[in-house]
């Protein structure tokens, strides 16, 4: 069914033998676009960390910091551990500083080396972009502003940093393409629509190969207010966290299945997607789904196996949200966990995670660099087990 499903659109991957490829894989949350929660801190923008940093320790030593950081919390052996699962795709959230700094720019570039040598594909999504896209932190918005809406030269840099991006990775194949914009949030789905027709453009006059990923609005929930963009290489990208109540663990103890949560409403749930897909011919990209582990007490992996048995049977490509993270009592987590309470973490409080790291950093250096490497995390094995009987 998947490769007839994909044989039907204009897709441009295709393995050796010229056959469709259908992308399964995780999300390398957190490297190069840091959110508070990954690292146990409050969800406040980055920017409030590293102005509070700088504050403490200077500019010099942030710099150290995130160089270290972004050189120890993904390395090469995380792309060769992800493609010894059989996964074979990485979505790849970035700070629009990375993508526009020459520097930071070489680790998306050895993001791209590592991907074509362990041969995993890599999507490259926009996950904050100039002015921010939505309130909330993940998207770097300060004090909830959505400036990209609301500036129209934010706009314009978005796209030009698109364009840049797609004629550097013009003819790298084992970029499967470019997610145009993480979670957009805004009332006006037609200035939506025209950032996308705007970022296509963008893109297009460097890049007539890669896939686009177009997420909706509201968390990229909302596909229906997209238009049918005239670019024949562009796919809808959905997030899929339902219910939050229990993937987020915002209420505790719930146990799946339970009332109204079961294969039968997810898969209803999803068929609503692939319904609207079939109107579009369009395939469907699940571009983020997970869980907050609770060692399987709470059936998540149970979960986990419905949710994934309905992405395979509706031909949904998939990424796992996330790959690792600091482990934390809510929002979806990670494969891999990290358990200690180090001073850097400090779960009783009053400061957690990095709202300690200025005044620790000089002194805890390179034990924080060893603590953000994946041999540090623990395996978190019913996670796994799901994906892995998925693929």
């Amino acid at each position: 069914m998947n490769n007839a499903f994909l044989k039907r659109y204009k897709i441009s991957i295709v393995d050796g033998f010229g056959k469709p490829v259908f992308l399964k894989g995780v999300n390398f949350g957190g490297w190069l676009m840091m959110e508070g929660y990954f690292m146990y801190a409050p969800n406040l923008a980055v920017q409030v960390f590293e102005k509070e940093f700088i504050q403490q320790c200077g500019s010099k030593a942030l710099a150290e910091l995130m160089h270290r950081f972004r050189s120890s919390f993904i390395t090469e052996a995380d792309f060769k551990q992800v493609a010894s699962w059989g996964m074979n795709c990485i979505r790849l959230p970035f700070h629009y500083k990375v993508g526009a700094d020459p520097k930071a720019l070489s680790y998306l570039d050895q993001a791209v080396a590592w991907a074509r040598k362990h041969k995993v594909y890599l999507i490259l999504d926009m996950h904050a972009a100039w002015g921010a896209q939505s309130p909330d932190w993940h998207a770097d918005s300060l004090n909830g502003k959505t400036e990209l809406w609301t500036k129209r030269s934010n706009r314009q840099k978005t796209y030009a940093l698109w364009e840049k991006l797609a004629d550097r990775y013009k003819d790298e194949p084992m970029v499967a393409g470019y997610d145009l914009l993480n979670e957009p949030m805004l009332k006006d789905t037609g200035l939506l629509n025209e950032f996308y027709r705007e970022s296509i453009k963008a893109i297009r006059r460097s890049d007539k190969n890669h896939i686009l990923f177009i997420e909706g609005e509201h968390w990229a929930q909302h596909v229906d207010c997209l238009e049918d963009f005239t670019d024949d290489n562009w796919v809808y990208s959905i997030h899929f966290y339902e219910p939050i109540e229990f993937t987020f663990n915002v209420v505790p103890f719930m146990r799946y299945p339970w009332g109204q949560c079961n294969k039968n409403t997810l898969r209803r749930r999803l068929e609503g997607y692939w319904r609207f897909a079939q109107k579009r011919q369009r395939p469907v990209h699940v571009g983020e789904f997970g869980v907050n582990y609770r060692q399987g007490v709470y059936n998540e992996h149970l979960y986990l196996q419905d949710e994934l048995k309905g992405f395979n049977d509706f031909g949904f490509h998939w990424n796992y949200w996330t790959y690792k993270a600091v482990k934390n009592h809510m929002f979806p987590d990670g494969i891999y966990s990290y358990y200690p309470n180090s001073p850097w973490v400090h779960r009783p409080g009053p400061k957690t995670g990095w709202h300690r790291w200025g005044e620790l950093w000089a002194g805890h250096k390179n034990e924080m660099t060893s603590s953000w490497r994946t041999k540090a995390f623990g395996l978190n094995a019913h996670v796994i087990e799901a994906l892995k009987k998925a693929l």
